[in-house]
């Protein structure tokens, strides 16, 4: 049974220790954070029944150089009934450990590992039988719903193991997934030789990249009050953490899996920038757009998921949409609960 203590998040945020063994740089851990929703008045709970949530639980994933810290999206979830959860993947966030290289993997599928440990730990939670149930089964045989969602990296590891794992989630909902390379297909087909040869050399060797700020830059302007003033710059630096060969062929070869077409059978909704912007001077464009990834790219790889696949397109958004200025912000959450009152409504609800 999972132990859980108080979350660095305060007041409604507990987490747990998810135990992953020993690697080369000594033990490995996850963590879990756990968010539940507060019970309402009795009165309340007699006028207006249940949430319409109630009865699912959201498994949030973040992104690379990244951690869990969203108290907004959290609320988001547990003020409509859902339980809400938030996996710090090995070697980053609250998961990283004296010693370790941030965020450093060698195959994406490595986190399918900590991803399954959490599920479990979702269904002891709400009294289910923590082994998985049959694949076919009726989500109301099975268990809850469970609704999966990934920012950047970790919606193209969630995208790789809905199709590695069909009938398992309910949902799967992105948030600027990073799900090809920002040259393309081509230009991954030309970088990947060279970054498998670099990785068998060398796979802690360091890869040159650019960034200058800007994202970092652009989430302070648009941050809401005291939204930013926790976060920890060693796990999520101002600046990328630096990225090594070994990790970038595993990125790469997830982009391919992608680019081949998954057959995720579960409804995907995509939250997106409706522009990138990629320059080496700061402009006020940079704090409009998505300057990580080419989010044309990305819409364009997103179709090759499955059949469903909700393309939301966010007029002034940040890389992580959900961080973005007001306004755009605002039409994120907009877009986002107009997709879940579709999804909602497909099961009578």
């Amino acid at each position: 049974m999972a132990v859980w203590r108080e979350d660095i998040l305060g007041d409604g945020f507990e987490c747990t220790d998810l135990e992953l063994g020993v690697d080369d740089e000594g033990p490995a851990v996850a963590t879990l954070v756990r968010a539940k929703p507060t019970r309402r008045p009795w009165l309340t709970r007699m006028f207006h029944g249940k949430r319409r949530l109630a009865d699912t639980r959201v498994l949030y994933v973040h992104g690379w150089s990244d951690y869990f810290f969203q108290r907004d999206l959290a609320a988001y979830w547990t003020a409509q009934g859902a339980t809400f959860y938030a996996l710090d993947l090995r070697k980053y966030g609250r998961s990283l450990r004296e010693g370790q290289t941030a965020g450093y993997c060698d195959d994406l599928e490595e986190y399918h590992e900590e991803i399954e440990l959490a599920l479990a730990i979702m269904r002891e939670d709400a009294g289910e039988p923590a082994t998985v149930a049959e694949p076919d089964a009726e989500p109301a045989q099975r268990r809850g719903r469970l609704i999966l969602m990934g920012h950047s990296t970790g919606g193209l590891v969630l995208s790789l193991w809905a199709d590695r794992n069909p009938g398992q989630c309910d949902a799967l909902i992105l948030n600027s997934p990073w799900l090809e390379f920002q040259l393309a297909g081509p230009g991954r087909n030309l970088l990947k030789p060279l970054v498998n040869l670099g990785a068998r050399v060398n796979a802690r060797e360091m890869v040159p990249q650019l960034d200058y700020g800007f994202y970092t830059r652009a989430q302070r302007l648009a941050a809401t009050k005291n939204e930013l003033d926790d976060v920890n710059l060693v796990w999520r630096p101002e600046r990328s953490h630096p990225v090594l060969t070994g990790w970038l062929r595993a990125v790469l070869d997830g982009h391919a899996r992608v680019s081949h077409g998954l057959s995720i059978e579960t409804p995907v909704g995509v939250l997106l920038s409706a522009r990138s912007a990629f320059t080496l001077r700061w402009n006020e464009e940079c704090a409009r757009a998505d300057t990580v990834l080419e989010v044309d790219e990305i819409a364009r790889a997103a179709l090759k998921l499955g059949p469903t696949v909700t393309m939301m397109r966010i007029d002034g958004g940040l890389h992580d949409v959900f961080l973005s200025a007001a306004e755009p912000r605002a039409a994120a959450y907009t877009a986002l609960d107009r997709w879940v009152t579709g999804w909602n409504a497909a099961y009578g609800r």
